[in-house]
Order: C-alpha cells, then structure tokens, then sequence
C-alpha cells in the first residue's frame, strides 16, 4: 500500500511510519506539506500518488487555542477540507484523525460513534467542523476518533510524569476526569486494518479499559518503580484556560461492527511504553 501521512512528525504519524513496516510510505514534513495550503495539498496528492492519505496533521495545543483560535480552525477544519477535496478529486481514501473532544463529557456511559458530538472548547469545535467536511467533501473517508493519545514520540502526560517523577517527590493530578490512554504503536496497527479492508465511516478506537489521570498516573510510576506521591486534585484547581470533557470515555461499537478486534488493556500498552523509552535512554 502507497500510503501519504500528513503531520508524519507527531507521535501518530512517527507511529505509523514505525510500524507499517511493509507498506511504502511518503511522510514529508509539515515544512515540505501545508495542509492549509490547498495548492500544495493538491499538488503532493497528484505528485506522490498515493493509494490513501492518512491526515496525522493537527493543531493540538488545547489551551492555547482558547485565546488564539486561527491556526486551530486553520489545520483542524482547513487543512481537513482541503484533504478531503483532493483526495474525493484523485479517487482515493481519506484516513483523518479526530478526538474524544468533540463530546462534552456530560454522559455516565462511554461514547458511541452514533452519539451527537457537543464540543466545550475551541479545539473540540475545530476538530468537529474538520469531521463534518471531511464526510461532506471525501465518500472514500475513515474517521477516527481516539483519545488520550501516549508514543515515544513527541510530548504526552507519560513522558510528562516520567520527567516529573525523576524530578520531585510529589505531584498533584486530576481525579475528576475519567477516559482510556490509548498508545500510539497499538492505534497505528488498528487504523492500517481499516485501511486496506475498506471499511469507512466514523469509528472509535482507543485501547481497552478506563482510569482517572490520576490513577494513569500513579500506574506510570509504578511501571517505572519511582517512588512519588500521587496527590488529587480537580479540574477546576488546575486552572486550565480550556475545559476538558469529564468523560472521555468512547465505545468503538461501529468499530466492532467492521471486525475491528479489540486493542489491547491500556496498562499493557502503558507497560510497552515504558520499557520502550527506558530503552531509548538508555
């Protein structure tokens, strides 16, 4: 398979680049491809010629998007509008990743790919307008929704402990907010089986299991024997600009429906996780 990944530098994109080892892969960087520049878009699309586009591009800074929301609307919306037309134009699939922020977190059960999404911040309404063109302008397209997304690559709440845990004795960590790590070696596997069966449509896919950032993190010093105090606190006390959805939970019945099996529990992917950057550091 010709696969073209774009934001093929962040910790998705890094993933796949990692693990689709048989396949041959066009991964230019976000100076070499645009995504807002529907020029250039058109142009990689005609010139590489790939079989399908997988769009890892994304503007992920949360909070900063509250204040300074154009380059979020730009990538998340735009860049997502302007995949879908060239890819709906040259005939081919459209792979694009979107986010559990797109639900307001209000619900006692996890999220279903047929649940109304409510976004509550900036980010969470950029990337649901990039949903809703990307299933306007592009038949052939996978959507998938994940959440809490963890790699050795790239800046996540892992790599974040671990420096924290090296660092202090004591670290304060949210207890009111509940969703699934999902790993980036483990959701890369699941989104190559729904590439090549085919299978479009909005799915979710996240790893087994569910757990409070508190409880992820005091798991995390655990797989990695550090020895630091876990301390609650809330959302609110924390003080981040943008709202988080209380749950981020989601259910991948569609995705069930395609044959997608099950990933694995998130604590296994947390104990891959942090054998493989122990190995890396060392």
């Amino acid at each position: 398979m010709r696969a073209l990944i774009t934001g093929a530098g962040g910790q998705l994109g890094r993933a796949i680049t990692r693990g689709w080892r048989d396949d041959e892969l066009i991964a230019p960087g976000a100076s070499d491809l645009d995504v807002t520049d529907e020029p250039s878009v058109w142009a990689a699309v005609r010139d590489y010629q790939p079989q399908v586009v997988v769009n890892c591009a994304a503007y992920t800074a949360v909070d900063a998007c509250e204040t300074d929301p154009e380059p979020a609307w730009a990538v998340n919306a735009g860049g997502a509008a302007n995949l879908a037309r060239a890819c709906s134009a040259a005939g081919i699939g459209l792979v694009h990743l979107s986010t559990d922020y797109v639900f307001d977190g209000t619900l006692d059960r996890p999220y279903t790919e047929f649940d109304r999404p409510n976004p509550v911040s900036v980010y969470g309404r950029t990337k649901d307008a990039g949903e809703q063109l990307v299933r306007e302008r592009c038949d052939e397209h996978v959507i998938v929704r994940t959440s809490w997304l963890q790699g050795i690559d790239g800046a996540n709440f892992t790599k974040t402990m671990l420096r924290l845990g090296r660092e202090r004795d004591r670290v304060e960590v949210v207890t009111d907010q509940v969703g699934t790590p999902t790993f980036a070696f483990d959701l890369a596997e699941a989104i190559r089986q729904l590439t090549v069966t085919r299978r479009y449509g909005t799915f979710h896919v996240t790893n087994a299991g569910a757990c409070t950032w508190f409880d992820y993190a005091e798991a995390i010093f655990e797989e990695a024997g550090l020895d630091v105090e876990v301390a609650p606190t809330t959302a609110a006390a924390f003080g981040a600009p943008a709202p988080r959805p209380a749950n981020s939970r989601l259910e991948g019945r569609h995705a069930a429906m395609a044959g997608l099996g099950a990933l694995p529990h998130w604590r296994d992917g947390l104990r891959r996780l942090v054998r493989a950057l122990e190995a890396e550091a060392a």
